[in-house]
């Protein structure tokens, strides 16, 4: 069946490179039963209409650093340009118009306290346009990263995913179910952030690219890469448009849940196949998940099905998706021009 020219190939691939995005065509032709031909012609149509793109990211809890998911409230004449602005930014990520149009979410990420106090303490409320900031810093993380929502699909079979499993993937999938004690975070070179920045862009960046941009052999470009990926700093992620399997609404689920209960709740919430993201957040909500469902019936369902189950679960706020601006990464996919900030905001202010 296909959705919108996205046949059940285009969402096996799809669902191969989330499991490891610089996978040899061959390996997944191979685990796919297609030509080494059919899958690489299959991937540059799909990356060239701009339909999907393989991104390699960086874990902030490796790094030592600190995400908050931030709540702007705005005048509603000036919302997409705060958005589009926010977008700009190399410290934000997931940039969302939300319910009426008012409400931008957006994912701000920040290597110290220092930088945290300067984006929610000083630049957003002083734009005049933004009339309410909230901010939730993440505690923990139940599914996100490398886990993505693809992996619930049932694109691959379980011996597909198996086979195309990079050993990345089980360690993350361990570190989430039981998270690691307090470790040193992993320092960077400005070489492994030239390696990282081309990465952002293209996760699937030829070895020689990757040598240029360092001045490493692409033997060490490829001994760097595994040790990235062996501590858990490098991982890789698709984005891709969710409509493609079959999923048309998406809604930020703010719940509030008993603190004896966090975890428990945090961990049957990862399990739903609705779930594309959740994690422990600071503030009265402290449970945060990103829903997608095919449509709102199929929203109001899950709401008072997989939701209402969870007997810890206090109180709910949903905040439905009306317009992404940019998607994971620093350059995240969908991410507006370069050009100057429109003159509703002071540019000044957000940079």
């Amino acid at each position: 069946m296909k959705t919108d020219g996205f046949d059940r190939l285009d969402r096996s691939l799809v669902h191969a490179l989330q499991l490891d995005g610089r996978a040899p065509f061959s390996r997944i032709a191979e685990v796919l039963g297609v030509s080494d031909q059919t899958v690489a012609r299959r991937y540059g149509r799909l990356r060239g209409a701009g339909m999907i793109r393989v991104m390699g990211l960086t874990d902030p809890v490796a790094l030592g650093e600190t995400e908050w998911i931030v709540r702007v409230q705005c005048t509603p004449d000036a919302a997409v340009a705060v958005a589009e602005a926010l977008a700009r930014r190399p410290d934000t990520s997931w940039v969302s118009l939300m319910s009426g149009g008012t409400e931008i979410g957006v994912v701000c990420r920040s290597a110290s306290s220092r930088d945290s106090d300067a984006l929610l303490l000083q630049k957003l409320p002083r734009t005049p346009s933004v009339v309410g900031v909230t901010a939730h810093c993440m505690v923990h993380e139940f599914f996100g990263g490398p886990l993505g929502l693809v992996n619930k699909s049932g694109a691959l079979t379980e011996e597909q995913a198996a086979q195309l499993r990079h050993p990345a993937s089980a360690a993350a999938d361990a570190r989430a179910a039981d998270p690691p004690g307090r470790t040193a975070p992993v320092t960077l070179t400005d070489a492994d952030r030239r390696l990282l920045g081309v990465l952002a862009e293209d996760g699937r960046a030829a070895l020689g690219d990757l040598a240029a941009a360092t001045g490493w052999s692409q033997t060490t470009v490829r001994r760097r890469l595994s040790e990235l990926r062996a501590d858990g700093v490098l991982y890789y992620d698709v984005d891709y448009d969710a409509r493609h399997f079959g999923l048309g609404v998406m809604v930020s689920l703010w719940l509030s849940v008993a603190p004896s209960e966090l975890a428990a709740t945090g961990a049957a919430l990862a399990q739903h196949p609705e779930v594309a993201f959740a994690c422990a957040t600071t503030g009265p909500h402290n449970l945060f998940a990103s829903v997608l469902c095919p449509d709102v019936r199929a929203l109001y369902t899950y709401l008072t099905t997989r939701i209402g189950a969870l007997p810890a679960v206090r109180n709910m706020e949903t905040a439905p998706l009306i317009r992404r601006l940019k998607g994971p990464g620093p350059h995240g996919y969908g991410r507006v021009g370069s050009g100057p900030i429109t003159s509703a905001l002071s540019p000044a202010r957000l940079r």
